[in-house]
C-alpha cells in the first residue's frame, strides 16, 4: 500500500497496481505507461517521505493526547472526544 501511495504522491493521477510491499522486489504495473518515467529511486524517496509524515502524525498525536492527560482529562474522556 505504502508503495502505490508513494507513486500517487509522485504523480496524483498514476494508474498503477503494486503486488508485494518491497520496493526492490515488488511488481509494479503501470496501467497508464509510466509517462513521466518514475523510478525506483523516486518511489523511495516518496516512500521516506510518507514514512516520515506518518511518524510526525503519530508524534503529534501522541503529544496532544499527553497535552489533554496534563489538563486533567482521564483517558476515557479522551477517547470520547476523539471518537475512538
Amino acid at each position: 500500500m505504502i508503495i502505490s501511495n508513494a507513486i500517487l504522491k509522485i504523480k496524483s493521477d498514476a494508474q498503477v497496481s503494486v503486488s508485494g510491499t518491497d520496493i526492490d522486489t515488488c511488481i509494479i504495473e503501470w496501467h497508464d505507461g509510466n509517462p513521466t518515467n518514475i523510478t525506483k529511486e523516486q518511489i523511495k524517496v516518496a516512500i521516506s517521505e510518507l514514512e516520515t509524515e506518518i511518524a510526525n502524525k503519530e508524534t503529534k498525536k501522541a503529544s496532544a493526547k499527553q497535552k489533554l492527560i496534563d489538563l486533567g482529562l482521564t483517558e476515557e474522556e479522551i477517547k470520547s472526544l476523539l471518537g475512538v
